[in-house]
């Protein structure tokens, strides 16, 4: 357009009054103008039809979309998101797919409406990032076990208990406990074990029932899935990441439940904690396995039956035998090792190394410390 400072409607109501008068060259008006005779007569139409208003510019939206997601589907997706909600799209999708749906929405679509209804938080759909996590071969190859941060229940507090399987996700256990100790952890695995078979390695921090610290990782809960066959294995002190998978299952438990309704006592804590355990496993996709739900990973071919009484102590025949003394030491060589007050009157045995003088000492069939005679004692 020729004119500056002048609006786009002004300069169309200008070029219609113009064309409107007597004699007017339309043709030499669209070369002052710098339009084309095509919308100059587009102009000129909508002028005689709706007037002034007829010069406004007008959506470009499509008056009706092929594509657009139906309205039964959007309100699915936001019966959804209502009732789980920090769902992102990714997992919507996956969970109406699941029900068997016709036609959903692509992960991106969804997103979109989630955004369009106000059901995400910019915000916090920033802090969200991809990352990569070891995973076991098989179920019941390592479970991950962790208490997730204390909170008030009634006059007391919960100390949540969480054991997954590495390799599925799957929830195994999720008790509401009164406190960290053995006691209120030994039944939960065995729940556990009864119910799943035992694994073969579990996965646990340095701190209380399952460690004291960074070097001394014996207690007397490890002792007994030593005695059951099963390996317990610490993280390095100060990487919670190691057990990256408990750290993911305990955030989401507290935004999906502990963060939306409160709890009057541990048993209405459980209670809630079993339905939300259901949902977790059976229903909600879990983007690290395929955005499938944890059941549907979750196959032991062969579990191992839990024992109901603890089998005996069995070691190789030649070894020295030790019986563990009260302080939680062995004498041998007249020299003292301390193992741990966990294996207090039990048996341990001791394999010759691989150089001479050297012995490990075995408590069922694990290593659980290094006798030297070697080295000065």
């Amino acid at each position: 357009m020729p004119f500056r400072g002048v609006s786009v409607e002004d300069c169309r109501e200008r070029f219609v009054r113009l064309a409107g008068e007597e004699g007017a060259n339309v043709r030499g008006l669209c070369r002052e103008f710098g339009v084309s005779p095509t919308t100059a007569y587009k102009w000129l139409g909508r002028a005689a039809a709706s007037g002034a208003a007829g010069l406004r510019d007008r959506s470009r939206r499509p008056h009706r979309s092929p594509h657009e997601t139906p309205v039964g589907m959007v309100q699915e997706v936001l019966s959804v998101r209502d009732a789980h909600e920090v769902w992102g799209g990714r997992k919507i999708h996956h969970y109406l797919r699941q029900r068997g749906l016709p036609e959903v929405p692509h992960p991106s679509t969804i997103t979109d409406i989630l955004h369009r209804h106000r059901r995400i938080d910019p915000a916090e759909a920033d802090k969200r990032r991809h990352f990569v996590r070891f995973e076991a071969a098989a179920a019941n190859e390592l479970w991950q076990m962790d208490f997730k941060g204390h909170f008030a229940v009634g006059s007391g507090r919960c100390h949540p208990l969480g054991v997954l399987d590495d390799h599925s996700r799957y929830a195994v256990a999720l008790g509401a406990c009164a406190d960290e100790r053995r006691q209120s952890v030994q039944p939960w695995l065995t729940l556990a074990f009864r119910t799943c078979g035992l694994p073969r390695r579990m996965l646990m921090d340095n701190g209380p029932p399952w460690g004291k610290d960074g070097t001394h990782r014996h207690t007397r809960l490890t002792a007994w899935l030593m005695r059951l066959g099963i390996a317990p294995v610490h993280g390095r002190p100060y990487h919670p990441q190691t057990q990256g998978k408990c750290e993911r299952f305990n955030g989401t438990l507290k935004r999906e439940l502990l963060a939306r309704r409160p709890f009057a006592n541990l048993a209405e804590v459980q209670l809630g904690f079993d339905g939300w355990r259901q949902m977790y496993n059976h229903e909600r996709p879990h983007q690290a396995i395929g955005d499938r739900p944890p059941a549907s990973r979750y196959r032991v071919e062969r579990p191992r039956p839990f024992p109901e009484t603890l089998p005996a102590l069995e070691y190789p025949a030649g070894l020295a035998l030790r019986r563990v003394q009260e302080d939680g030491r062995i004498i041998y060589a007249n020299r003292g090792v301390f193992l741990s007050q966990a294996f207090a009157r039990e048996m341990v045995a001791l394999r010759p190394g691989e150089r001479d003088g050297v012995f490990d000492v075995l408590f069922a069939s694990f290593v659980v410390a290094r006798l030297d005679l070697t080295q000065p004692g």
